[in-house]
């Protein structure tokens, strides 16, 4: 008789997160921030002494959102702060990776997302508006992230991510890749503010 694959992730605190069926009990906010601190953006292929973690593209995608909307209520600073939660788990897969896995990434990456939700007191799935307002703030940080630490051209950014709306230039130092400790720190107390 055949062994039954393990389809689930030990963490460090303890909790083993099903990857087939998540539980939002077996969630626990600093798994997500070690994690997310230590998974690299565009598969390490940036600038600088250290990697730009997910966490801080995080961050980054928060602050360009509320730029775009100051008036965001809590639960969806919430909600954009963990639009990549799920890759504490999977890593950051990159978008040409996703496209020839294709379905069944999204429906494992759908299911940590919805627990990770509930486990924060969010609706498992967000709304098609809150899913397009997070693509837009998350499109512009990756045409960002893509043009300052990535080595795309202006060009070749907007092709792909498309144009860029003009953001303040306090967004810019987001972009200054942490170390490891101070993503995983920044990334912690930003959720935390949102959490009460």
């Amino acid at each position: 008789m055949a062994k039954e694959p393990r389809v689930w992730q030990r963490m460090l605190s303890g909790r083993r997160l099903n990857l087939l069926d998540p539980s939002p009990l077996d969630v626990e906010l600093d798994d997500i921030a070690h994690g997310l601190a230590r998974v690299a953006r565009w598969n390490g292929q940036t600038i600088g002494g250290h990697i730009f973690s997910v966490a801080q593209h995080s961050l980054l995608v928060e602050a360009i959102a509320n730029q775009l909307d100051p008036e965001m209520p809590r639960a969806t600073h919430l909600a954009v702060l963990l639009h990549d939660a799920p890759e504490y788990v999977i890593g950051d897969i990159i978008s040409p990776f996703k496209a020839v896995i294709g379905d069944a990434y999204k429906k494992i990456e759908a299911g940590l997302l919805g627990a990770i939700h509930l486990h924060f007191g969010l609706p498992a799935a967000p709304s098609a508006a809150l899913k397009r307002f997070i693509k837009q703030a998350d499109r512009q940080a990756a045409f960002l992230e893509a043009t300052h630490l990535a080595g795309f051209g202006r060009e070749e950014a907007i092709k792909f991510f498309g144009r860029p709306e003009p953001l303040p230039r306090s967004v810019y130092p987001l972009l200054e890749p942490w170390p490891v400790a101070e993503a995983e720190k920044r990334f912690r107390e930003r959720v935390l503010e949102f959490m009460s």
